[in-house]
């Protein structure tokens, strides 16, 4: 029996071993852009031309004083992390909301609505970045933070509400009659039954607009002028010159950006593969 017990976890584990071989491969290649961000942010310019693939051969973090001391780090960082909060508040409350109620109404016109919402998903919404320019011009939101919480609110949307609907569906209904039973009304069974039982939902659908929003450069540059307004990655442009870049600091800056996205990635991921498992099994 023993015997027969090691063959079958010998043969289990060569089974494993070309995934483990792929999975290998894709965390190097996703990998190598983070090593060269790192290293390539401890090094002087004549190092990273000299050699930009190896280790520094002096080590220095000059490059992280110099952003942080030398220009506005910190409120750029403040008007990012606003960004996100609030885009990423009003995502998910709205998205529930949304969902909770296409999951309930059976008709004809919810269908119609809930289609609305999918065509969101298939069109980009830099393609209306013109219009959205001359929108924000017209209500006097341009140089504002709420231009960015605006666009960036109706870029996650169709998302969440496509996601968190599925999740909400799948409820067992016996919960909605006893909490009807009980006397609970709508309000109360949203904020007591449905947010809690979709809470790995919301997390998938927060990591997967946290990341193209904390990213995103595009609308920043179209919407915001002012040096007050800017954010993280829009700062990067000032390290860009016409003639010469400050590459080192360019690095630092990238490095000290992504890493609120990966704590909070880590932090999260728990919750994010849940939720994707869930929606792979109720979907």
């Amino acid at each position: 029996m023993q015997k027969e017990r090691k063959t079958r976890s010998l043969r289990m584990a060569n089974m494993h071993i070309p995934s483990h071989i792929l999975m290998s491969l894709w965390t190097l290649v996703a990998g190598f852009p983070i090593y060269l961000l790192i290293i390539n942010s401890l090094k002087t310019k004549k190092a990273i031309y000299a050699n930009p693939f190896g280790l520094p051969v002096e080590w220095t973090l000059d490059n992280y004083a110099g952003v942080v001391q030398g220009g506005n780090f910190f409120q750029y960082f403040g008007n990012s992390t606003l960004v996100v909060v609030v885009s990423l508040f009003m995502i998910l409350f709205l998205g529930s909301l949304a969902a909770y109620a296409l999951a309930h109404w059976k008709s004809k016109m919810s269908r119609a609505v809930y289609f609305f919402f999918l065509l969101g998903m298939m069109l980009p919404i830099k393609i209306a970045t013109i219009r959205l320019l001359e929108l924000m011009k017209v209500l006097g939101l341009l140089n504002t933070l709420w231009s960015l919480f605006l666009v960036y609110i109706a870029m996650g949307l169709p998302t969440s509400v496509f996601i968190l609907t599925e999740f909400v569906r799948s409820l067992p209904r016996d919960l909605y009659e006893a909490a009807y039973i009980d006397g609970a009304k709508r309000s109360r069974i949203y904020y007591g039954i449905v947010l809690p039982l979709i809470k790995p939902a919301l997390a998938t659908v927060a990591i997967y607009n946290l990341v193209p929003i904390w990213n995103d450069l595009w609308f920043p540059l179209i919407f915001i002028t002012h040096e007050s307004k800017k954010t993280v990655l829009l700062a990067v442009t000032r390290l860009q010159g016409q003639y010469a870049t400050d590459w080192p600091k360019v690095f630092a800056l990238l490095t000290l950006s992504a890493l609120p996205v990966i704590i909070l990635y880590l932090s999260m991921s728990k919750q994010f593969v849940a939720g994707l498992t869930a929606g792979a099994v109720k979907g």
